[in-house]
């Protein structure tokens, strides 16, 4: 296949992304009773789309497989078949069949014989019960010339349409065939075909690429206008298109297609002829080569290919690179000497964070392409654990950069999974603590301060604590002797290898758990907490970046290094006066900062960085947010500046260091290092994780927070 080929066989898979998304979605509103009209449509055109484009590729077992779940969703929409549940989940059985198909189609792979051929055969048994409850005699006509999806419509009278079809020049090159266009009008009634060269170039003159034809259809049909439309939704864009209700034809012009031709020719030329409605027409906001110069439909969106604005993205960054170091120079000229030139730099630099923020908002998406994979989920578990649940969400219109929505996928399944199965009671136990049978899960989405935040809360029985203490002391990730908090023994479900499951089965029990999910919600820059009342449920809380490309950061300077602290972490920053400042044995400092203690972690120490300031009462501290609400106090030498900067992968790039999350570079040139917080906190603790012995007045003086040195000391294996 051609390279030009190929790039639409690109576009038609990301069509096809889409559309399945949107298939999954409206069958799980109508497996919910949510059976409206606009539902049902929506799922048909979605498989009727996928299955126009595959035969235009000739994705033949995609077609064959498309078409049975097609006919099926037909007589659902007719409503000559029931929507029942059951035959909803034949058709959620056929979605996955059919994914899988176009997964296969797009990695050009043959799947195993008889692939599907369960679901194929489900959903045949579902149309024979139509015929099978219709067994009441009736008279039928000797020529049997309505096609066999006609029973869709049946009870619409028979109507005669005028249909004119024109590509645009570049209708071919985007993988569109109009003869399978033509075939689907023929299927639909009696069809007549007049082809127009009036186009058409000399030989000289020809592109083979290019289409030059342009068709004059005259059809009797029993459908509508709707299901005309719908024949040409695959090329809405690449062509005009003029469809005319000529009205009603008595019967003696059902007998042929020539007599439908002659009333086409009559309703043209005489006024005693039928009204024909106001014709519909379709186009782009410009003809592509070939325009007749009517008038258009203005298209409101465009299809991009992911890796342009990538490179789109990329630009910008270093743009934001280069106004930071015009920035810096111009912050050395005397504002008097050159004022125009200063004011120019501040314009530019104003000029260019719009510009980002403009760029970032094209890679924006909402999280509902991520929420609507989760009512199935629910759905599948609950079945499986013989629990009973509902799901609400809430916020899936929020938006956020398209790489985190294509990341949080995993580890978001992963604890709705985690709140059916060790959350929420069965329905007998939930009737005894006198809840509904019914849990409910809550998953909501919402933008707080430059950050994402995506919270699972359920209803169930909270977090068992002596369970899971038990569970980690057999498992050796916590010592018999240790004294944990509530929120400690909590957050050991995020411990590597550990795990309350008895047995392994399908949903839970091999060791691959919550841990995993820390780890990749981490590795994008976020956080993840937990907060469970006994009895009452637990709530997840997911805190992540809107876009993993910029950020705004706080520059320190740490002895001759500069270091980026993200902003959004930052609660204040001051300078401690000495009896703010108390030392423990083992050599860590407090602060005493709102009434309560925090841990002072000296970043000189955690990045070994020499000159620098050790006494935080001689530099400066900054308070930041860590995991779980925890608040810390770096020690640093002093502020330089708040700026933009553009993460740089150092994964990527050099290797991972731990305590970092990435690089920028600075306005001089020089490359800085972005602190991870969360990390720099579990370094912390990693490092004075040996049980301390405090004497009596030192207990007594950190007696207001003992829940913050826990959480520091906790032993983490």
């Amino acid at each position: 296949m051609s390279d030009s080929m190929e790039q639409f066989k690109i576009v038609f898979f990301e069509e096809c992304s889409e559309l399945l998304i949107s298939l999954e979605e409206g069958l799980m509103q109508l497996h919910r009773g949510d059976s409206d009209d606009e539902t049902i449509h929506a799922v048909f055109r979605a498989v009727h789309s996928i299955k126009g484009g595959a035969g235009a590729f000739g994705f033949d077992r995609l077609v064959a497989f498309a078409h049975i779940q097609e006919t099926l969703l037909d007589e659902m929409r007719a409503g000559t078949l029931e929507m029942k549940k059951d035959y909803i989940d034949i058709l959620l059985q056929a979605y996955d069949i059919l994914s899988e198909l176009v997964g296969a189609a797009q990695r050009n792979v043959d799947m195993e014989e008889g692939f599907g051929g369960d679901a194929a055969q489900a959903m045949q048994k579902v149309m024979e019960t139509i015929e099978a409850s219709d067994d009441t005699p009736q008279e039928h006509s000797d020529d049997d010339s309505t096609p066999a999806t006609a029973s869709a419509t049946q009870g619409i009278n028979t109507r005669l349409f005028s249909i004119i079809f024109k590509p645009f020049i570049g209708l071919y090159q985007r993988a569109n065939e109009p003869i399978l266009l033509i075939r689907e009008l023929n299927d639909l009634g009696d069809l007549t075909v007049d082809l127009d060269t009036s186009d058409m170039p000399s030989l000289d003159e020809m592109h083979g690429e290019h289409a030059y034809f342009s068709w004059k259809f005259s059809l009797v049909t029993e459908f509508d206008e709707n299901a005309i439309l719908e024949v040409f939704e695959f090329v809405e864009g690449d062509c005009e298109l003029e469809i005319k209700d000529l009205g009603p034809i008595p019967a003696s012009a059902e007998d042929s297609a020539t007599d439908a031709a002659a009333i086409t020719e009559k309703s043209s030329s005489s006024p005693d002829g039928p009204a024909p409605t106001q014709s519909k027409t379709t186009a782009p906001a410009a003809p592509q080569g070939g325009g007749n110069g009517s008038e258009a439909v203005v298209s409101q969106s465009i299809r991009v290919e992911l890796d342009k604005v990538d490179r789109l993205v990329n630009m910008v960054g270093e743009l934001v690179i280069t106004q930071a170091m015009l920035r810096e120079q111009g912050s050395q000229l005397l504002v008097e000497q050159y004022p125009n030139l200063v004011q120019g730099i501040e314009e530019l630099s104003r000029h260019i964070r719009d510009l980002q923020e403009s760029v970032m908002a094209i890679r924006a998406q909402p999280v509902k392409s991520v929420f609507s994979r989760m009512p199935r989920l629910v759905r599948e578990l609950t079945a499986s654990l013989n629990k009973k649940a509902r799901l609400v969400m809430t916020g899936e219109e929020t938006e956020v950069d398209k790489t985190v929505t294509e990341r949080i996928g995993d580890p978001l399944m992963h604890m709705i999974r985690n709140s059916v199965d060790h959350g929420l009671e069965s329905p007998e136990d939930r009737l005894k603590a006198g809840k509904p049978e019914e849990g409910v899960i809550h998953l909501s989405a919402f933008h707080r301060g430059g950050r994402i935040f995506i919270e699972i809360e359920d209803d169930g029985a909270g977090i068992n604590r002596k369970v899971v203490l038990k569970k980690a002391i057999e498992s050796g990730l916590v010592t018999p002797d240790a004294n944990l908090t509530n929120e400690e023994i909590d957050n050991l479900i995020f411990l590597p290898g550990f795990s309350t499951a008895e047995s392994v089965t399908k949903v839970s029990g091999r060791g691959v758990g919550m841990d995993v999910v820390r780890k990749n919600i981490q590795s994008l820059g976020g956080r993840v907490s937990i907060s469970s009342v006994t009895g009452k449920g637990s709530k997840f809380t997911m805190s992540l970046p809107l876009t993993l490309a910029v950020m705004d950061g706080m520059v320190v300077e740490i002895g001759d290094e500069k270091f980026v602290l993200p902003l959004v972490n930052i609660i204040q920053t001051l300078r401690p006066t000495p009896s703010e400042v108390n030392s423990l044995p083992d050599g860590r400092n407090l602060m005493m900062f709102r009434d309560e203690y925090i841990f002072l972690v000296p970043l000189y120490d955690v990045f070994d960085v020499p000159d620098a300031i050790t006494n935080p009462c001689e530099g400066l501290v900054v308070v930041v947010e860590g995991d779980g609400g925890m608040l810390m106090g770096f020690i640093v030498d002093d502020l330089v500046n708040q700026q933009q900067v553009v993460i740089k992968s150092l994964e990527t790039n050099y290797e991972l260091i731990e305590g970092v999350s990435g690089a920028t570079i600075l306005g001089n040139g020089r490359v800085s290092l972005i602190v991870d917080i969360a990390t720099v906190q579990e370094m912390a603790a990693k490092q004075y994780s040996k049980p301390q012995t405090f004497d009596q007045d030192t207990e007594s003086s950190l007696s207001q927070d003992t829940s913050s040195l826990a959480q520091i000391s906790v032993e983490v294996h």
